[in-house]
């Protein structure tokens, strides 16, 4: 049986595309929740090395906070350093430096970090990083590598989510039309004459059975062995980007996979 993935929705100002899946298992599917989370590489701060740090925060904490910030990547300006040239040593292909230097009064900004590289930026430029005090001064320098989800939740591009699609059918017509109608949470019911009917919005049923508990079971919810993904990117990628090299390292991997099985007599 073939895979056939259908585009559903795609939300620029989000950053999230949603599409549906058939002629695959959960377990396929659930693999690919876990490459996209977990197998993209991006790019996020790594080192700081803290010249003055006069702000009411700690070192570790405005480092922490610096570390889980979401930076814009371009996927073909770096490496890992695992698959660097120069083997993790540190060069331009592997790591950036980036630089902030404040004084107060003023509350510092994602904004106020420079980079060595245009592209590579914070995403949410208003995001704060501490404040400083009448004289109070900041100054450190950073150095970001690229990394992946499953090392450190920082690398992570995105959150990928799904759900099986169900087919609903209303049997026979309960008694409570408008207390099904009210409470579902989707508002995926309506009225059509005297009927109640299933909408046109029945990919937003949330599964929570209220429908076939209020109708006695007069409603069902029957599983269709289509699933929906849903991936909302950070900012770092594109949703698209993410699915794309996310597929380009899992084909490489099985690759690997095929290579090692071949060696074995």
């Amino acid at each position: 049986m073939s895979i056939k993935v259908e585009l559903i929705s795609k939300e620029e100002k989000k950053s999230r595309i949603s599409f549906s899946i058939s002629g695959a298992g959960v377990g396929y599917i659930n693999t690919l929740r876990r490459l996209f989370m977990a197998e993209v590489p991006v790019i996020a701060i790594e080192e700081i090395t803290f010249k003055n740090n006069e702000s009411g925060l700690y070192d570790e904490i405005v480092a922490n906070r610096l570390g889980l910030l979401p930076l814009t990547t371009d996927l073909k300006s770096y490496n890992l350093q695992a698959d660097c040239k120069c083997k993790g040593k540190g060069c331009a292909r592997c790591q950036l430096v980036m630089t902030l230097k404040a004084k107060g009064p003023c509350t510092v900004y994602a904004s106020d970090i420079k980079s060595k590289d245009p592209k590579v930026k914070p995403v949410f430029p208003k995001t704060p990083i501490t404040r400083l005090l009448e004289g109070q001064e900041i100054e450190f320098s950073a150095v970001a590598i690229m990394g992946l989800g499953k090392e450190h939740t920082k690398w992570s591009p995105c959150l990928a989510y799904y759900k099986e699609l169900v087919e609903i059918k209303v049997d026979k017509q309960p008694d409570n039309k408008e207390q099904i109608i009210e409470r579902c949470p989707p508002k995926i019911f309506k009225m059509k004459g005297d009927n109640i009917v299933v909408g046109d919005n029945v990919n937003a049923c949330l599964l929570c059975n209220e429908c076939v508990e209020l109708s006695s079971g007069k409603i069902k919810l029957n599983p269709t062995k289509e699933y929906l993904m849903t991936i909302e990117s950070w900012g770092q990628l594109e949703p698209e980007e993410i699915v794309q090299e996310a597929m380009n390292n899992y084909d490489k991997q099985l690759g690997e996979f095929v290579e090692l099985v071949a060696k074995i007599k």
